[in-house]
């Protein structure tokens, strides 16, 4: 099992994944990036480091739901409603952490 250590929103995050598998993961690290700064630049203000993971998991789960509209290819879509779906948790962990206890 291999680690990578992915830069999004201004934080590090180790993730573990398949030998082999490392650039495809810093590959998708970086979309997420890109995404949280689309989210931020399209709310404004300074969100929180949960919000800002919310908003670029939906503005992903949009890129998906739009690509599965124009026929991309199945496993493309899969992808990133997994991608998606990871980011949502991630998320709720971080917003549950948060919390009060």
């Amino acid at each position: 099992m291999a680690e990578v250590t992915l830069s999004i929103a201004g934080h590090s995050y180790t993730v573990a994944c398949r030998d082999g598998e490392e650039d495809r993961l810093e590959k998708l690290g970086q979309m997420v990036d890109a995404k949280t700064v689309d989210a931020q630049n399209a709310v404004g203000g300074n969100l929180g480091e949960a919000r800002i993971l919310l908003f670029a998991s939906l503005l992903l789960a949009d890129e998906a739901d739009e690509l599965r509209t124009n026929a991309l290819p199945a496993r493309a879509v899969e992808d990133l409603e997994k991608l998606a779906d990871r980011l949502t948790t991630i998320g709720e962990k971080l917003a549950s952490d948060t919390q009060p206890s």
